[in-house]
């Protein structure tokens, strides 16, 4: 069975709907009306090997965060939905990705239980004209609507380019080994029986 999914948000801040198949070839078409989201999504889908095509306009005039937030929302239902009742699912995943002198860790659990925690400090700053403090804001609705728990860690970098994207890197191998299905396993990987 494919998993792929669709899913729209409308509200009167934002516009947002993804196609999405997770079982893909890393192939994305991106307009989020804000050029380094789309630059860190292109990422996901590349290093995740997830097909992704995303449209979203939303009331950027005023600032970027209602956009970052709903597409990140819109992108963890759609992976939600995707994987439907998660029978084989690998579920848990750790992964890090160096950029350079930055390093970045993802630990994921498809458990159902949406919960996030960042454990880095990054400063309120911009890159080019995106805030840095919206990462967390991404991941934090990711992971509550795609109901992972999602821990990250970043224990050293220098330049805050590299380390946004070193984090998405990291989040796009560690949400495809945890999606990935294991030939061993045809149940829920749980003792409950359910994610």
């Amino acid at each position: 069975m494919a998993r792929t999914s669709q899913v729209k948000r409308s509200t009167k801040e934002t516009e947002v709907e993804v196609n999405l198949n997770i079982d893909g070839q890393g192939e994305s078409e991106i307009d989020s009306g804000i050029p380094f989201l789309d630059h860190m999504l292109s990422q996901l889908s590349r290093h995740g090997y997830f097909d992704i095509k995303l449209k979203a306009k939303g009331d950027i005039h005023i600032d970027y965060h209602h956009t970052v937030e709903d597409i990140g929302i819109v992108l963890g239902e759609a992976f939600a939905k995707a994987l439907g009742d998660k029978k084989s699912i690998c579920r848990f995943a750790d992964t890090q990705a160096p950029l350079n002198e930055a390093l970045a860790q993802t630990v994921i659990d498809i458990s159902g239980r949406g919960y996030f925690v960042f454990n880095a400090t990054l400063p309120k700053s911009k890159i080019g004209e995106f805030d840095v403090e919206l990462v967390p804001e991404f991941f934090q609705a990711f992971a509550m609507n795609a109901g992972i728990t999602l821990h990250m860690n970043c224990p050293y970098w220098e330049n805050l380019h590299h380390i946004v994207e070193a984090l998405f890197k990291s989040f796009a191998r560690s949400l495809d080994i945890a999606c990935s299905l294991d030939d061993r396993n045809s149940q829920v990987p749980s003792t409950k029986g359910k994610l």
